[in-house]
């Protein structure tokens, strides 16, 4: 029972379509292109990381205008949103690296998909997903 209860989340979550219509987006105030995110993505993980100092983070986008449709398992989000990888020792070895999508407005991060508070495979997956379309 235990096994049916594993494998029907994963389905559901197989299923799950990422996909924004330009409807969707319309009529959405992103607001000005972020000027100080690099400053702001670096405090955030500053205090969520166990050691920030030996991380390795990796910028992998600018800013891009993202829209994260409304699903069973995540609100709708959208902002100016950047593409980052993290790579954190753990018991004095790098772990490997994880993808990070930050969405922001004003400024200010206002969500995020994947990392040290969220390490899920639904927050992996939009990461990688997010990631993938905010990088050239």
């Amino acid at each position: 029972m235990k096994k049916l209860m594993l494998v029907l989340p994963l389905r559901v979550l197989a299923g799950v379509e990422t996909t924004v219509k330009k409807e969707e987006m319309a009529g959405l105030n992103y607001g000005p292109k972020p000027t100080r995110w690099r400053e702001e993505i670096k405090s955030y993980l500053d205090i969520r990381l166990a050691n920030p100092k030996e991380a390795t983070v990796e910028y992998r986008s600018e800013p891009k205008q993202l829209y994260q449709r409304d699903t069973v398992l995540r609100d709708s989000q959208y902002g100016w949103a950047t593409c980052v990888w993290v790579n954190e020792k753990k018991d004095g070895k790098f772990a490997g690296p994880y993808p990070m999508t930050f969405f922001m407005r004003d400024d200010k991060i206002v969500a995020v998909n994947g990392g040290p508070d969220e390490s899920s495979f639904v927050a992996s997956r939009y990461a990688r997903e997010q990631c993938a379309q905010l990088t050239p």
